[in-house]
């Protein structure tokens, strides 16, 4: 298959040309960034179960990666600094080791049934204080580490996105049987799944049971 190449002739190249392209920012829209975190970020991110972390390395290779865990997990250390907790993954480790490389993090709150959402960017570091993670142990499994985020910006975002995808809206929901599992899926695209019905089916139902067994 022939692969998609842009026409050079339409890439905009520079912030003047884009911003030619688009009305001038509202004032509302610049006013809304802030520094530090104040008492309804604070309450938002007390409400959030679920946020995604965005991170580059040196090369400016990027990567997106979700954490989730109950309400409030995230922990407001002061009006300039959060941490998460870092729970039992894959141990690709790309998030953290990007970090490692370059600090420099975003951060997307989500609030389920909340349109709405709550970015954060700052500079991030690894820390294991046994202090620290004791407080967010879950279960009685404390993490190895958190990323503590030293805040810079702060700021809502609009409902726009979320109610243009409408993600909260039962009537949108899709059927997660029309896809394949995660096992299939990564198989089709490597080693190739086993025909086997039985035999796919045991791999999806250990792949859960791992979930149960190591979440914290």
């Amino acid at each position: 298959m022939k692969g998609f190449r842009v026409n050079p002739d339409f890439v905009i190249r520079d912030e003047v040309s884009l911003r030619s392209l688009f009305d001038a920012t509202h004032a509302l829209a610049i006013q809304k960034s802030q520094n530090t975190l104040g008492q309804h970020a604070q309450e938002f991110i007390r409400r959030s179960p679920f946020l995604c972390i965005g991170t580059q390395n040196l090369d400016g290779k990027a990567d997106v990666s979700p954490r989730g865990d109950p309400v409030g997990f995230v922990k407001i250390l002061d009006e300039l600094t959060l941490a998460i907790p870092d729970r039992p993954g894959n141990n690709r480790l790309d998030s953290l080791v990007n970090i490692l490389a370059n600090p420099s993090v975003g951060l997307l709150f989500f609030i389920p049934g909340y349109d709405d959402t709550l970015r954060v960017n700052g500079r991030a570091s690894l820390v294991n204080d046994p202090e620290l993670l004791a407080s967010m142990k879950v279960n009685d499994r404390t993490p190895k580490l958190a990323i503590v985020v030293e805040v810079s910006e702060v700021f809502i975002h609009c409902a726009k996105a979320l109610r243009r995808s409408h993600l909260w809206n039962p009537d949108h929901f899709q059927d997660r049987n029309e896809m394949p599992s995660l096992m299939k899926f990564i198989l089709d695209e490597t080693t190739g799944a086993p025909s086997d019905k039985d035999e796919m089916r045991k791999m999806d139902d250990n792949l859960e049971e791992a979930y149960q067994r190591t979440l914290y």
